[in-house]
């Protein structure tokens, strides 16, 4: 059976997918526009598995992403913090 994820994954999922005796098919996204709209995805994803589960972890993960949207956009994390206060 093939299972078909069609979303950003973190680096090292292709590596545990093998680890597994799986074989990951892997798409590096370059067009800005399309990987914009996978960080969003990724993000209301994220937000929504920590609405169901309550737990910490998903919490960290809604942080990695918005690491990684304010990376994408340009804007340090320090930056991002000042633009909060």
């Amino acid at each position: 059976m093939i299972q078909k994820y069609n979303k950003l994954v973190r680096d090292r999922i292709p590596e545990i997918i093998r680890a597994k005796g799986l074989i990951p098919v892997v798409h590096n996204e370059r067009d800005p526009l399309q990987f914009t709209k996978r960080l969003r995805d990724k993000l209301l994803e994220e937000v929504n598995e920590f609405m169901e589960s309550g737990k910490r972890e998903e919490l960290a993960d809604i942080l990695e992403v918005v690491h990684a949207c304010a990376d994408f956009m340009g804007i340090g994390w320090d930056r991002l913090v000042a633009i909060k206060e």
